[in-house]
């Protein structure tokens, strides 16, 4: 079994870590070719490329300047303890056990812009980079373009290594996009969860990113 999550924008390198394992991406070559494209643009440029404010563009130009391929724990964080969203408030990943890491390590899966596929224990250094940013590359005008088949093809692999085949989308269609489901070799099973009010069921966009606990209103 794999699940599919999507990255966040808050990053968090700060916090005490759960735990001092990490591996590292599997996929950092691709991921020098993106900063190198990246570098290329100004501040201003980022800016209007990801609708972000002054502020941050220049955060993220320097970011893009500073990312650099040798990830130790003194300048990266496994991309589970980085992320800072919803979905990672939801999975509580600081009070994770080493078995619940070890799982997680084996059947949880962050599909990224800049890193293609993380796993959770993957050293990151701190970026920006969303899949639906339109950046030209060798490849096309995106990166669903520059990322092909690879993360289509790292995920297969990972089905292959578990000896399974069901695939769990929890990501938003904007990352699950960069999936080729037709060369997915997996049973995709994409969960919708229902809250229910008055007789009827609405999906509710926070329970749909957040892991929900179990009530008897909650449908799925």
């Amino acid at each position: 079994m794999l699940i599919l999550i999507s990255p966040a924008k808050t990053l968090d390198y700060q916090s005490p870590l759960a735990t001092t394992r990490y591996t590292q991406p599997e996929l950092l070559e691709y991921s020098q070719q993106l900063i190198g494209i990246a570098r290329k643009l100004s501040a201003p440029q980022i800016g209007k490329l990801m609708s972000i404010s002054d502020k941050l563009a220049d955060l993220n130009a320097t970011r893009f300047h500073d990312w650099h391929p040798d990830f130790t724990p003194q300048n990266a964080r496994q991309a589970i303890l980085a992320f800072k969203g919803d979905v990672y408030t939801g999975l509580q990943a600081e009070t994770l056990t080493e078995d619940d890491f070890d799982f997680a390590q084996r059947h949880l899966r962050m599909l990224s812009g800049l890193y293609g596929v993380l796993r959770p224990l993957d050293l990151m250094q701190p970026y920006r980079l969303e899949m639906g940013i339109r950046l030209e590359n060798p490849r096309g005008k995106d990166l669903y373009q520059f990322w092909g088949d690879t993360i289509t093809e790292k995920l297969n692999q990972a089905l292959r290594d578990q000896g399974d085949d069901i695939v769990i989308n929890l990501a938003s269609d904007e990352y699950f996009k960069s999936v080729k489901t037709p060369k997915l070799q997996g049973q995709l099973i994409k969960p919708v969860f229902l809250d229910e009010k008055n007789g009827k069921f609405k999906v509710i966009s926070f329970l749909c990113e957040e892991s929900p606990r179990p009530d008897e209103s909650l449908h799925y």
